[in-house]
């Protein structure tokens, strides 16, 4: 197996990292950063959103991650070769696609302002002050670094906060696939197969150019048959197939707890027995490799087929896997780095975006994402910098979890 289809190696180990940026995450200098330090440490894929400018700003960060390589492994690092690069799509509504919104000259003056404080982003900034480079005009919900979690909705004292969402054409699909990635994730819901199959009928005619599909859905009445029934539609596949189980959306922050939801879905998933690879979403963080240890859940030999029954030929047969072939982490993984964020942050006031429009397609009309992103430009002297390796540091406490369960080590930083 070569270094190009590492990926499909670790889901058939069993081992597979996603990173999920975020599906709304349109802040650029925080994508790049996040990708580069998860791709150094391992990660088999990296999730941002649907959006040419963070799509960019993603592929920038792989293209140095491949030029750091050596140096990553000669630390004690896990990265052997690139991670594939996915983009997140959705067929109706998803919390997942969304914005939160408010007029700050609307809030009391003496609210409490508990919003800001619950932000998992940083995303609600009140203060007018310059270190954040914020102005009056941009106080309130800084909207590329909000990703939709919905926690300041039902906080706001006042009800002032509301929501706004994205549901993507299929039209807008042709220029995303084409804009170099490697993998799609559709988010659908139970109920919603009409929507899932206008979807699906304008990403087909791609698939060649794909490696894999991911199909992200949460839980709900007639979970089992309505993945059957979207299996239906989309067989058969000429790439890997995997289920995304989101047990709890957006909440492996919160605290251990939340991850029991995902263990949860995939034991459901893995009963359906079917097609395709299961991988968590939804409260996953630091406690979920641990659980799925102690349930048997995960596979501990490192085989090329470790998860699936009768092994593969190529990747367009599915087996049937009967363990979990990987993790996706998100709201965790990206907290877990937010302070090294946000001290690059502080270090680099000015990010440098290009003005150029050759790309026009901006889901949620961000004035940062309205604006493409300039490779050579957008250097902040983070492949230079000790920031860099403490960011891989700290990532790879995470993915050493799931790739090197039973001899996790600490690398040199």
């Amino acid at each position: 197996m070569t270094d190009l289809h590492r990926p499909l190696r670790s889901l058939r180990q069993g081992n597979w990292f996603k990173l999920i940026c975020g599906a709304s995450y349109q802040h650029l200098p925080a994508v790049r950063t996040l990708a580069l330090a998860y791709a150094l440490a391992g990660a088999d894929c990296i999730d941002v959103a649907a959006d040419p400018a963070v799509i960019h700003a993603a592929q920038s960060a792989l293209e140095s991650a491949m030029s750091l390589q050596k140096s990553a492994q000669q630390r004690g690092f896990l990265i052997e070769g690139l991670p594939w690069l996915m983009v997140s799509l959705n067929d109706g509504e998803d919390p997942h696609f969304r914005k939160a919104e408010f007029d700050p000259a609307c809030c009391p003056p003496d609210c409490t302002r508990p919003c800001e404080t619950v932000c998992p982003a940083q995303a609600i900034v009140f203060s007018r002050g310059t270190d954040r480079g914020l102005d009056g005009e941009s106080a309130g919900v800084i909207d590329d670094q909000c990703y939709g979690c919905g926690r300041c909705v039902p906080i706001c004292p006042f009800d002032r906060i509301s929501t706004r969402s994205y549901v993507f054409s299929p039209a807008a699909v042709a220029p995303l696939v084409l804009s170099g990635v490697d993998a799609v994730e559709i988010h659908t819901q139970v109920g919603r197969l009409a929507d899932f199959k206008r979807l699906w009928q304008a990403i087909e005619p791609f698939l060649p150019t794909l490696k894999l599909i991911a199909i992200s859905c949460p839980d709900g009445e007639g979970f089992v048959d309505y993945l059957w029934a979207l299996h239906e539609v989309m067989a058969p596949l000429p790439c890997a197939l995997v289920w995304q189980t989101d047990g709890r959306p957006m909440s492996g922050d919160i605290g251990n707890g939340a991850t029991l939801a995902a263990v949860k879905l995939g034991q459901k998933a893995l009963a359906a027995k079917l097609p395709g690879y299961i991988q968590l979403a939804g409260g996953t963080n630091y406690y979920t490799v641990s659980k799925l240890k102690s349930l048997g859940l995960l596979s501990l030999d490192k085989t090329p087929n470790a998860v699936a029954r009768n092994g593969a030929s190529s990747q367009a047969r599915q087996e049937e896997p009967f363990r979990i072939a990987g993790i996706a982490y998100g709201s965790y993984a990206r907290t877990l780095l937010a302070p090294i964020l946000e001290q690059l942050e502080q270090s680099s006031q000015q990010f440098p975006l290009s003005t150029s429009a050759e790309h026009d397609f901006v889901p949620f009309h961000s004035s940062r994402s309205e604006q493409s992103f300039d490779r050579q430009q957008f250097q902040i002297q983070l492949e230079d910098s000790d920031l860099l390796w403490q960011a891989v540091q700290t990532a790879h406490t995470l993915v050493s979890q799931i790739k090197q369960p039973m001899t996790a080590f600490a690398p040199s930083g």
